[in-house]
């Protein structure tokens, strides 16, 4: 439990562990535009520190005579974490100051399946738990967002082996349910969320309807101090070897195969097309009815299939990555970034940024002294004609001046799987050869790679991640019935297309990510998607208007103005609060537990936490 919300974080630049030459690449393609005007926010943007005092403070056993000074405020008939989160607080903003240019909240992680204890064969509520919650909320006078946490990380409670022998409450793959595997060494369990008739459900609602059955009975003014909710911690799709599967490498498995995701997809696409004929139409099918299409689930490549429809792997969906890195800064990087433009078969395909975040080139190359070497480009390959395609990439430093960096040749590939042939060339725009000493580096796609584009694959991914947001409206209703129903819910969410490492469509969260009306936008931003132009341009693209960042951390060092830059951007956007790791402090003194990787804090040296602190505080 002493690092309950390390592994959200750790999770955020997972996939580092590659080795520079061939760490894949992945994101979605986001059409760039400006942002939309966002209403006029109530009030500043409250900085919502989460504070490390679940294991500190709310989890302790009772106090005996000798305790020490924290014990005797957590413990004892009006324990709570109250003393424990003015005393870290007061660090950064002395008082609560609701006019300030960023007052300074908190956030309240209640780990929900913590809320158990054993009695007999049964779990029941441990209400002493709830109590300490609640007087926490009572006795700090500080707004607060109440994070309602139960995902796949592991919470280190008991009741979670418990749960994890039923397999009913497991994902699956097409090979069964997936084992608990580890993150960062602690334990990770695959969820199931393709239904909600099971007893991890059962469980999440009955530990959030005691917390906010117990909150209802504090005064107005307390109840009050709720100023949004956050649900659950992030909630998507599950794959194998969780620390490790992240990226594009076979044998692609995802989730969610149970026999209730299974009728799911089938009513899905009825729901969709109506008639099973409309459907063979899109496809070039020949079904009989909607139960005979099964989830796409084996390789062309490798296995055998009775239809071609039963294949699926990264690229399925008919989008190719094309992507690497390369540590190039312009002469002028503010005016011209460095770019790279690809071509196909001598054809401009488009150009994109040398700006996204690459924490294993820097892990490798710390002389480069900046993350923010990679670049990624989405090509649609699902209308190109079958047959070789001759892909080249080069680097633009200096406006007009193109560097080869390497050429790639893929196959499209047809349900025949007919042999390839090369298609039609065209000259390549003027440019100047590499000589081997650019620090660079073409990682997708593979040379010779074979691409085979499945109709059936976008629907089966769409139909994923509306699993996603099914689950989070039924656990939204859920908050919808208590005295809280009016504070604004948002979702914990990461976004995988900001990450140039991960394979996006395993996750399915897209449609989460989009405007579901009843819930706002809660994301989690690390590295460049904090400060660079990559989440703006995507929050444009959406319907939302509101939004709260669940977790924050640049990686890197920022002074008190570019900190300020950062944070008055988000405000202006539409931010309502912004969450970051908080070590707590009792009387000045660090807490002693296991510090997370991520917190701001003076003593944490790693990804310039203790500058950013530092420049928090300056900012008050």
């Amino acid at each position: 439990m002493h690092a309950i919300f390390q592994k959200t974080t750790a999770f955020a630049i997972a996939g580092a562990s590659c080795s520079v030459a061939i760490a894949g690449i992945v994101g979605a393609a986001w059409f760039y535009k400006v942002a939309p005007s966002v209403p006029k926010p109530s009030g500043p943007m409250m900085l919502a520190p989460m504070v490390g005092v679940i294991d500190t403070c709310i989890l302790r056993p009772e106090a005996d005579t000798a305790a020490d000074s924290l014990a005797q405020h957590c413990t004892g008939p009006q324990g709570s974490a109250a003393a424990l989160v003015e005393s870290t607080l007061s660090q950064l903003q002395p008082s609560y100051h609701p006019h300030s240019p960023f007052p300074v909240g908190y956030t309240l992680p209640v780990p929900l399946l913590q809320l158990f204890r054993a009695q007999g064969a049964d779990w029941v509520i441990d209400t002493e738990r709830i109590k300490r919650l609640v007087r926490t909320v009572r006795d700090t006078e500080r707004p607060l967002i109440l994070y309602l946490f139960s995902t796949h990380f592991s919470a280190r409670a008991p009741i979670e082996e418990a749960l994890a022998r039923n397999t009913a409450n497991l994902a699956q793959t097409r090979d069964g349910p997936l084992p608990i595997s580890t993150y960062y060494g602690d334990p990770v369990y695959p969820w199931t969320f393709a239904t909600t008739q099971t007893d991890i459900s059962a469980k999440r609602v009955q530990a959030t309807q005691a917390l906010l059955d117990e909150l209802c009975t504090l005064p107005a003014h307390d109840i009050s101090k709720v100023r949004g909710i956050t649900l659950l911690g992030e909630l998507h799709h599950l794959f194998p070897d969780f620390e490790g599967g992240m990226g594009f490498n076979p044998p692609y498995r995802v989730t969610d195969y149970s026999p209730a995701s299974v009728t799911g997809f089938q009513r899905y696409l009825a729901t969709q097309f109506g008639k099973i004929g409309q459907l063979n139409r899109v496809l070039g099918s020949q079904f009989s009815s909607f139960t005979d299409v099964s989830p796409p689930s084996r390789d062309i490549r490798t296995e055998s299939l009775q239809n071609y429809f039963e294949h699926i792997d990264s690229h399925a969906h008919g989008s190719m990555p094309i992507a690497g890195w390369a540590f190039a800064p312009p002469k002028d990087a503010a005016s011209h970034p460095a770019w790279i433009h690809v071509y196909r078969n001598g054809i401009f395909v488009g150009k994109t940024a040398v700006n996204k975040g690459r924490q294993d080139v820097l892990l490798a190359k710390p002389e480069f002294g900046d993350a923010n070497t990679g670049w990624r480009l989405d090509m649609d390959f699902r209308q190109l004609p079958v047959g070789l395609h001759k892909i080249d990439i080069f680097l633009e430093r200096t406006p007009g001046q193109l560097v080869a960096l390497g050429t790639r040749r893929v196959a499209i590939m047809d349900r025949e799987q007919k042999t390839p042939v090369l298609q039609p060339q065209h000259p390549l725009p003027k440019h100047a050869l590499t000589d081997g000493t650019l620090p660079a580096y073409v990682d997708m796609p593979a040379d010779q790679s074979s691409y085979y584009y499945n109709p059936l694959v976008p629907l089966w991914h769409a139909f994923r991640g509306q699993q996603v947001l099914a689950y989070l409206l039924f656990f939204d209703a859920v908050v919808g019935q208590s005295c809280l129903a009016k504070a604004p819910r948002y979702t914990h969410q990461i976004i995988p297309f900001a990450n140039p490492s991960w394979d996006a469509q395993k996750f399915a969260i897209d449609a989460s990510l989009r405007n579901t009306n009843s819930i706002r936008l809660g994301v989690s931003l690390y590295g460049d998607a904090t400060y660079g132009p990559d989440f703006p341009a995507w929050y444009g693209t959406t319907a939302h208007r509101r939004y709260g960042i669940t977790e924050f951390h640049p990686l890197k060092a920022l002074s008190a103005p570019e900190l300020r830059k950062v944070l008055d951007q988000h405000a202006r956007q539409g931010a309502d609060f912004l969450s970051f790791f908080l070590e707590p402090y009792w009387q000045g003194n660090t807490v002693a537990r296991d510090h997370n990787l991520f917190s701001l804090d003076p003593q944490n040296a790693k990804f310039g936490s203790s500058d950013l602190y530092k420049a928090l505080q300056r900012l008050h």
